[in-house]
């Protein structure tokens, strides 16, 4: 049970990876165009909004976890080590996550911004 449970953990944590470097991909295209960085920040938006429930499906695994790791021998011990483990990368990638909302925020800001500051020019014939 353990084994299937540590599994779907190592695969959700590897799902999270894949999600936050998709996230910094995504940011950083939105550097090169305003028009084309309006469209990655919404695209961003939904792949955090996917990360957070990944990460908390990973937090309620985590808790079930400890649970049964308080009934079994000494020998669960060394699950219970690679689980904290698990647990400190997810806080991590969690942390990751906000930074890259609040940079997609800022981002989406800084475009609205140039999009008013640019439609002030007008071109001459």
């Amino acid at each position: 049970g353990f084994a299937v449970v540590a599994g779907e953990v190592r695969n959700l944590a590897q799902r999270s990876a894949n999600a936050a470097h998709e996230i910094k991909k995504l940011i950083n295209d939105n550097v090169q165009t305003v028009e084309t960085g309006t469209r990655l920040v919404d695209e961003a938006g939904r792949s955090m909004t996917d990360l957070v429930s990944q990460v908390q499906h990973v937090s309620a695994l985590i808790r079930e976890i400890s649970e049964a790791t308080n009934e079994q021998t000494s020998g669960i011990g060394q699950v219970n080590d690679a689980v904290t483990q698990l647990d400190h990368v997810t806080q991590q990638n969690a942390a990751l996550v906000e930074q890259s909302a609040a940079a997609a925020e800022s981002l989406k800001a800084q475009a609205q911004r140039l999009v008013s500051a640019v439609g002030v020019f007008r071109i001459a014939a």
